[in-house]
């Protein structure tokens, strides 16, 4: 599948222009996979959608949106609004069959449309559906797959260089998929900057059949019960996180966080480490196995900065460090770095916002 370069490189590497193989010359474009569920896009589609279009202005090649969904207006809205985040044309499947998520059925639509146009480059989000779809896309295709990708590029012989953490995270690796068309990666939501919306008319749209009945298809759907507790953590879309690491010490000390957060109007979240103590739930965790951050203010209390950590909030407007020890990772990335002791830090600054903020410039406070 895919391939590693021999001595990882960053994208943008020297090279020869090579001829393309005869089989590879049918492919062509940039698509990103338009992710909605229930009417509502994901916004890692609209991410991705300005990673794309870097990526096709590059390769002087049209950025494809590709929509799979119900017919009716939530899928053609998608497929207009796709339009205004940068997208020269949009790929459809509608069909009701295509209502609720089923691996099968969304594999069959979106592999057939790739067979059928060819693109040279297919992203999708990173997500728990983005991540099922990608693999059994990837599998069927008998392509390649780079999976949570940190950054994309194209290389001088316009192959996708795809960029990810290796070997837990303690080092990057770029990853090319040289012998097989198209060339897949998934990215996690927050990684890349989010375009500015451009209002723009629609475009043009090619419409796709599904090929498929419901006894085509072995999952069966008898029922949805919504997350109540899906909305409780918000961390890849906050304008300011708080949160602490080992250094705090226990999980009493943790409330310092939440508090602070709480007068700031803020989300809360943590370092890996807690959660494996069973601190921190497992939603609220940041780093390269939990969210990916780009909030304007990010303020890390105890935490030591390791790469894992570092990937998942680098995208911060600005990151402010409490620790201890001077010689901290965090202090290397990190804009404002305070080396003294969270545990006393933390309810001083709780006390100076409170006294300083009414309730109704908190929202204001990463302005």
């Amino acid at each position: 599948m895919s391939e590693a370069a021999k001595t990882p490189a960053p994208a943008g590497r020297s090279a020869t222009k090579k001829e393309l193989p005869d089989h590879f010359k049918g492919y062509k474009h940039v698509w990103v996979f338009i992710e909605q569920e229930r009417g509502l896009v994901h916004p890692v589609s609209w991410e991705l959608l300005g990673a794309g279009r870097q990526l096709a202005d590059k390769l002087k090649v049209d950025l494809a949106a590709v929509v799979i969904g119900p017919e009716g207006e939530a899928t053609r809205q998608a497929a207009a609004e796709a339009f205004c985040y940068g997208a020269d044309l949009a790929y459809v499947v509608a069909d009701n069959l295509l209502a609720d998520y089923r691996n099968e059925s969304y594999t069959k639509a979106l592999t057939d449309v790739v067979n059928t146009y060819k693109p040279e480059i297919l992203l999708l989000g990173a997500t728990t559906l983005g991540r099922d779809l990608a693999g059994s896309v990837a599998t069927t295709l008998l392509t390649g797959l780079t999976a949570d990708c940190t950054a994309l590029d194209v290389d001088a012989d316009g192959s996708l260089a795809a960029t990810r953490p290796t070997f837990g995270g303690s080092l990057m690796c770029t990853i090319y998929t040289l012998n097989y068309r198209p060339q897949m990666a998934t990215v996690r939501p927050r990684v890349m900057q989010m375009p500015e919306r451009v209002q723009r008319d629609t475009g043009r749209i090619v419409t796709h059949p599904l090929g498929l009945v419901e006894d085509d298809i072995v999952t069966k759907v008898l029922s949805f019960l919504p997350d109540r507790e899906s909305a409780n953590s918000n961390l890849a879309f906050a304008d300011v996180v708080v949160a602490g690491g080992l250094g705090l010490g226990s999980p009493e000390n943790f409330q310092l966080v939440r508090q602070l957060a709480s007068v700031l109007g803020a989300e809360y979240g943590c370092s890996r480490p807690l959660v494996q103590k069973g601190w921190v739930t497992s939603d609220r965790q940041i780093g390269q196995t939990g969210k990916t951050i780009r909030p304007k203010l990010y303020i890390a209390a105890g935490i030591s900065g390791a790469i894992q950590h570092r990937v998942g909030v680098e995208g911060a407007d600005l990151i402010v460090a409490i620790n201890t020890d001077k010689n901290a990772p965090i202090f290397e990335f990190a804009h404002i770095g305070i080396v003294t002791d969270a545990i006393r830090l933390l309810p001083a600054l709780t006390e100076a916002f409170r006294a300083r903020l009414s309730p109704h410039s908190r929202d204001r406070i990463a302005s």
